[in-house]
Order: structure tokens, then sequence, then C-alpha cells
């Protein structure tokens, strides 16, 4: 007896078949032919699917190095063109930056709790324009982000007195277990006053739903090649996406009321301060309870992994490169001296250690891909770019161009 996964993989197998009758007819149908971006060989149905690998973006980059830095790609009924050089990246985000100044919609984004409110993938326009201004203007401000200083030396501390303690005992460390804890709790912390990630907790949980709403939203947008059939995606997906989407809506649900129910007029966290925007009759934007927690989920999806991420890859790097690794122990001692920890205030004073962050950073971005998507038709570098087309700017090719960097796969500071 055949297994879901099976029947599933039957069925899918039909729609394509029929998706690619509907394709064939639509390309018939076409009088006015665009002069689009070079695109390698596709295959019928599919497009380019074939051609991509586990790794989006070095899948994207092993492309560009044979077919050129603007591709147009198809993976089945979507439409998709790459970049993977900084001058054509210019185009996109300052030439043309209204125009191409939209995300991709988030797929089933109208059947997800939060998918029509989150900051991140919000389409350019009035909401969309005031968070960022509140985001300049109050919760990402020198005065917010000088007020949890304490707070972020305080659990840096933390962290460290594990790691020493836990050489002290030889015991073996999951040093990317613990960063993931001390960002998790940093953040926690900054945006709603409340230490997450000890055992049996709020943020573990938190994190484990990032996990969780990461896999099952790449599963759901891969509907999107099926075109008029990606419903299929939803079908399959969708309950686990939406089950997701209501765990996260009651912590944070229980997040909201407790700051409600006792305000803090000292060191507001986030929290607070989007809680006033929210009550504010008289807001450029009246934001709504929904707006609040799905701007909460982004901070959360947003600030813990990458970080800690980039700070295991700046780990890796000096321990395989011993003489980088001394050059900044010199530095350190240099400037700090050997009886105290780095201070904030001491990275100005820190050139050869801010090199080695920035050299860690364009070998290893922490979003290699960003995207957008073109609001109306134009022209790249001569070519017409279809309204609509999802955009995808290769970080990881750019940061390892050889027109732009010496030895740009090497870690030199």
């Amino acid at each position: 007896m055949a297994t879901m996964t099976d029947y599933q993989y039957y069925f899918l197998c039909f729609l394509l078949y029929f998706l690619s009758t509907l394709l064939l007819k639509s390309l018939f149908k076409t009088k006015n032919p665009l002069n689009l971006p070079p695109s390698p060989p596709a295959l019928p149905i599919i497009g380019h699917l074939h051609l991509l690998g586990p790794s989006l973006f070095k899948s994207f980059h092993n492309l560009s190095n044979k077919y050129g830095p603007l591709l147009y790609l198809r993976f089945g009924a979507s439409r998709c063109l790459v970049v993977s050089t900084a001058s054509i990246a210019t185009e996109i985000f300052k030439t043309n930056d209204v125009t191409f100044s939209d995300r991709p919609p988030l797929a089933f984004s109208d059947k997800l709790p939060y998918g029509r409110y989150g900051f991140f993938i919000a389409p350019y326009g009035d909401y969309w324009k005031f968070i960022k201004k509140l985001c300049n203007s109050e919760l990402l401000s020198a005065r917010q982000v000088e007020q949890s200083r304490a707070v972020r030396h305080e659990e840096l501390t933390w962290f460290l007195r594990k790691v020493l303690e836990s050489a002290e005992r030889k015991q073996v460390l999951d040093i990317g277990a613990e960063l993931m804890k001390l960002t998790n709790n940093s953040s926690c912390r900054v945006i709603m006053s409340m230490r997450c990630s000890d055992d049996n907790d709020e943020a573990e949980r938190i994190r484990q739903l990032v996990k969780e709403s990461f896999e099952v939203g790449a599963k759901i947008s891969f509907g999107d090649v099926l075109g008029p059939l990606r419903f299929l995606a939803f079908w399959l997906y969708g309950r686990k996406a939406i089950d997701v989407g209501l765990r996260y809506d009651e912590i944070l649900e229980r997040v909201l009321k407790q700051h409600e129910e006792s305000p803090q007029i000292e060191n507001e966290d986030l929290v607070d301060i989007l809680l006033k925007v929210y009550q504010d009759d008289k807001a450029e934007f009246k934001i709504n309870r929904t707006h609040l927690k799905a701007f909460l989920l982004d901070l959360f999806t947003a600030g813990t992994d990458t970080s800690a991420e980039g700070m295991q890859w700046v780990m890796a790097e000096l321990i395989n490169h011993p003489f980088v690794f001394n050059n900044v122990r010199e530095e350190i001692e240099s400037v700090v001296g050997k009886t105290r920890l780095v201070e904030e205030s001491d990275i100005p004073n820190l050139s050869y250690l801010q090199a080695v962050i920035e050299e860690t950073l364009r070998l290893y971005p922490p979003g290699p891909v960003t995207t957008r998507e073109c609001r109306q038709n134009c022209k790249i570098n001569s070519y017409d770019i279809p309204e609509k087309t999802a955009v995808a700017i290769n970080l990881y090719a750019i940061m390892r161009d050889p027109d732009s960097w010496d030895d740009p796969n090497e870690f030199c500071p």
C-alpha cells in the first residue's frame, strides 16, 4: 500500500503535466516578445529547477559564473531575475529603488495569521514607511541602544562565565547553542524585558517555532512553481503553517497583556514603545494588534539566528588563521589590557578587530540572498523586466566577485 508521500508525488506529477499544457498555450499566445535578460537552457514544465542544489545562493553563483551576472530564470510558473554584481545591484537599489521597493509576497499570506502584516515583506506604502520611521526614531534610536547596553553586557558576561567554567572542568561545550542563547536572551530582554533561554521556557519555544516556520514556509512557497495549481502546497502543508502561527500568537498575546497590565514608565522596552503607538489614536498610521505581533515576530526571526551564526563564523576563521588570531589578541591587549573585558566603547579603537568582522560578513553574509519584486515594467541594462518579477540579489556572489576583490575566496582582513 502506497504511503501518503507516494500519493502526493503521483498527484503532483499529474498536476505538473496539466500545468505544462497551460504554459505551452500561454507561450504560443505571446505576440510581442520581450527583450529578456540571458537565460540558461530550460526544461519543459520545470524550467530551471533542475539547476538548483541544496544551497540556493551557491547554485545562483555557479549559474552567474557560467551565464553572466544578470539572469532570467523560470521555476515552473514562477519567474526570477538573479543579480550577481555590485553594478547591477546599484541599478536595483539606487537608480530604480522605488520600482524594486516591494518584496515578493509570502505564499498564501491571506490564509496565515500574520501573513499580510509583517514589516519585512510588507509592500512599499504607508505602513512600510511608518514602521521604518518608527524604527529609526524610537525602536533603534541611539537612546534605546544606549539604554540596552547594560542588558547586552550582562548577557555577554553570563555567556563568557559559562565558557570559562566549562574549560576549567574540561567539558565539551556546544558554542553554537550557547551563542543562540546569548542572542536570544539579549533580544528577549531588549524587546520585552524577560530572560527567555533558561530551561523549559518561552524562548526555547520561540526558537523552535522560528525553525518550524522556516521549514513549512519553504514547502508552501515551493507551491508557486505550480502556477494556478499552487493551492496544492497549502493543501499539503497549510494546516501546519497555521498551527505554527497560532502558537506564536499565544506567546506574543501573553507578552502584550503582561505589559498592558504592568507598563514601565522608565526603561521602556520595545513592547512598551509599540503599545504606546498602538494606543495612539493620532498616529500617522493606525496599527492593529496583529501588526504588533507580526513585527515582534519579525524581530525574533531576523535577530537570533543571524547574529549567532555570524559570531560562529568569526570564531571559525580565527581558529583557522592563527596569524590573524594573534593580531587580534595583540590589538586587544594594547588597547584594553589584560585586566578587563572589551567594552563597546573600545570598539572604535580596535580597527583590526573591526576588519576581521567585516571580512567575515563579506564571506558569510547573514542573508546571502535578498529579494525584491518589480512593481512595474522597467529596463535594467537595456533588458525588459516585467511587472511582478521576483528579484534575487545574490550578496554571496557580489561579495566574492573577482572584479571587486583580490583573492575573493580568501579570509584577508
